[in-house]
């Protein structure tokens, strides 16, 4: 059964003012992740020692690692990743900018293609912005076809990440209507908060899959070094991968009930 975890780690910094990679990669090793998508990272930056903060990360956990700066400053750099120990190839790694003008703070998105057990699997990682205008934005250039349209961008896909925008969000929406969050399949995990990591309320962070992943288990991990470790929870999702032939027959029912729908309303309305 694979598992995908998504943190938000704060550049390692966390809520008692500790900084500590490695006790960002213990919670992680605790959940015992395939796929880690990972925000707020550091690399050789002088403000958390000039570390290279996913790359301590990834060799404590054993696995490969994939990097990229939204922001570059000279030899610094702060960024998203993602890890594995599985075969994987990055396939995409750029800002979402989608042509626009400057945002208040760059943002970007990485796609790794990663073979779990024998299947490959499209993941994406991002951390949209804090301004809703920079987010509608974003998330309008992350679902066009530089990305989640691109033809490559084939079942299964699963996007994670710190989106920063709660459930009833116009961002929120617009990717729930091409993907489905991971949460929304089990009543008991919709409401489990991620943010602030000490009194959560909020569901900033969110993993969104495609049709042909079956969500299993979703959780915020809410143990007391995840507590402190960073102002997020990690939230920690597993899953199946549906065969082809039961994702199309699932699909065909979904589109039958939605036939029968328009023909109900039609009659109705005459």
């Amino acid at each position: 059964m694979p598992r995908i975890l998504t943190y938000n780690v704060r550049n390692c910094l966390g809520v008692d003012a500790q900084l500590s990679p490695r006790r960002i990669a213990e919670i992680i090793a605790s959940c015992k992740p395939d796929v880690v998508a990972l925000q707020e990272l550091d690399v050789n930056r002088a403000r958390t020692g000039g570390v290279d903060q996913a790359q301590v990360i990834a060799d404590a956990l054993g696995m490969q690692v994939h990097f990229f700066p939204a922001i570059r400053e000279m030899e610094e750099c702060y960024g998203d990743a993602i890890l594995t120990a599985d075969p994987s190839t990055l396939v995409k790694a750029e800002l979402l900018n989608g042509g626009s003008p400057a945002f208040v703070e760059p943002r970007g998105a990485l796609w790794v293609s990663v073979n779990v057990g024998g299947t490959e699997i499209q993941v994406l990682n991002t951390h949209l912005g804090l301004p809703g205008s920079d987010r509608l934005r974003q998330i309008d250039t992350l679902l066009g076809p530089d990305w989640l349209a691109h033809p490559a961008c084939r079942e299964p896909v699963i996007v994670a990440g710190d989106f920063n925008t709660p459930p009833l969000s116009r961002v929120y929406q617009r990717l729930a209507a091409q993907l489905r969050d991971a949460r929304t399949w089990l009543a008991a995990s919709r409401w489990q908060p991620t943010f602030p990591s000490r009194a959560p309320f909020l569901r900033l962070d969110h993993v969104f899959v495609g049709r042909s992943i079956e969500v299993l288990k979703a959780e915020a991990i809410r143990t007391p070094l995840a507590r402190i470790a960073s102002d997020h929870l990690p939230l920690l999702v597993d899953f199946r991968v549906i065969a082809r032939e039961q994702c199309a027959r699932e699909s065909s029912e979904v589109s039958l009930v939605e036939d029968r729908r328009v023909s109900t309303a039609a009659i109705v309305g005459q």
